[in-house]
């Protein structure tokens, strides 16, 4: 690896917990590969490993695989995450043990990390919003939730100025800031040949920026989680003692346990709180998270009075799909239908006035004829019928069904079935009989050769 700058190594003297020769040690060493598990789709996967302590479904793991070959990655059951960034699992728990009727934002969310991590602590009847402002990585976005599953997280695409025209809305926004990436140097080359002292100053200047149009959105007493991969003192506690300065507000601290390794840091002018994470001292990455309550009056949105759009004719024909009948049938355009939770169609009737959606709820596809045409979401959804006419696979015809291709499957009855590995559902085919149709999304399919051994 190349030298660490020495600029940041100066800079770094004064931060609490900072040892210079174990931190340049850390960087002469691989990072360490963590996945954290889906809880709501059960398997035995990675049982024997060792376990992220913040974390309850997070894992190491002894090397990294080729993630792109394993099936289950593909179904939703883990997701690939950086084990440092788990530590909001713990925050939150934390910070908020009731996590029922909650409104949530994610506001710099791709590709996801924090996100699937968030919805999996969410009940159904909270709403996550999960928002990047770059067209492509709301694109990456909006596949991982997908694999996700949950019917309770959209994906929008907007900058931050319009989620501050929703005041007061927001109980958690959830800030992980675009930063000058020191914490990736050992997963990232690119981040340590880019990083300067003059792009921390301009991080710093548009995560003030973001913070400050966000900031209107949160509600009196809601909670803004602030989060970098940065080592840097301006991106992490000169930003608590801004937001001190700019705003009424109060830290709130979590119990971290020693054997952890995480540093308790203070802000130098606030005595804000937030947490640090070294390679070296963790195993993990750099990360650095503050939590802080919001203690302004906000003036709180609230929702006019709407027309209901459940489409009662379309729930009686698609309803078989879901296992919950509590759902109302939404129409998306002329021919396709979501399902939501019916507790949060006034939130998308008033959201959909400010910002732009590229996911709101289960996308369940459209009707054709007496047919009907089952959308990939409901593949890999956790609200899936568990009685869905389905076709188990081995990894072998698995793969093959995810690059697209024939598969070897034999005689089958007609009709549409869901591809399942080791009951993880992947997507749909359509039995002809003979043959069947794959209807795997083409954009998402596997382009990689697959080894004979696989």
């Amino acid at each position: 690896m190349k030298n660490l700058p020495n600029s940041l190594l100066i800079e770094l003297q004064g931060v609490n917990g900072f040892d210079e020769a174990s931190f340049i040690a850390a960087h002469q060493q691989l990072p360490v590969t963590s996945v954290r598990l889906n809880p709501r789709k059960e398997s035995d996967l990675f049982s024997a490993n060792a376990k992220v302590p913040w974390c309850e479904n997070g894992v190491y793991l002894d090397e990294r695989p080729v993630f792109t070959l394993d099936p289950a990655y593909h179904a939703g059951a883990y997701y690939v995450q950086e084990a440092s960034s788990m530590f909001l699992d713990h925050l939150l728990c934390s910070i908020l043990p009731e996590r029922n009727g909650l409104r949530v934002l994610d506001l710099c969310a791709a590709p996801g990390g924090k996100s699937t991590l968030i919805a999996s602590l969410l009940g159904k009847d909270s709403l996550l919003i999960s928002n990047d402002v770059i067209r492509t990585r709301a694109t990456i976005l909006d596949e991982n939730m997908t694999r996700w599953g949950y019917m309770n997280t959209w994906v929008t695409s907007n900058d931050p100025r319009d989620f501050g025209k929703l005041s007061g809305y927001f109980d958690v926004i959830v800030v992980d800031a675009p930063c000058s990436g020191s914490g990736l140097f050992r997963k990232d080359v690119r981040a340590l040949d880019e990083w300067s002292e003059a792009n921390v100053k301009l991080c710093g200047e548009r995560q003030q920026r973001i913070l400050a149009d966000v900031w209107p959105a949160l509600k009196q007493d809601g909670i803004l989680v602030y989060a970098t991969c940065s080592y840097s003192q301006k991106e992490d506690e000169d930003m608590l003692d801004w937001l001190a300065a700019s705003y009424f507000v109060q830290s709130l601290e979590v119990p971290v346990n020693d054997e952890w390794g995480i540093v308790t840091t203070t802000s130098p002018e606030k005595s804000m709180t937030g947490y640090r994470f070294f390679p070296g001292r963790v195993s993990g990455e750099g990360f650095f998270i503050a939590a802080i309550q919001k203690l302004e009056n906000a003036e709180s949105m609230s929702h006019s009075r709407f027309k209901s759009g459940n489409d009662k004719k379309m729930q009686q024909q698609a309803g078989y799909l879901l296992n919950d009948s509590d759902v109302a049938f939404i129409k998306t355009d002329n021919e396709h239908y979501s399902a939501l939770n019916p507790r949060h169609e006034a939130d998308l009737q008033m959201l959909q006035q400010i910002v732009y959606f590229r996911k709101a709820g289960l996308k369940l596809g459209a009707p054709a004829g007496r047919d009907w045409v089952p959308a990939h979401e409901v593949a890999l959804s956790i609200d899936a019928n568990s009685h869905l006419n389905c076709l188990e696979v081995n990894k072998d015809q698995a793969l093959h069904f995810l690059k697209r291709e024939e598969m070897s499957v034999g005689e089958l009855e007609k009709g549409w079935l869901l591809i399942k590995y080791n009951s993880l559902g992947l997507g749909w085919v359509k039995s002809l009989g003979n043959r069947v149709n794959n209807y795997f999304p083409k954009h998402w399919r596997i382009r990689m050769e697959i080894p004979e051994n696989e």
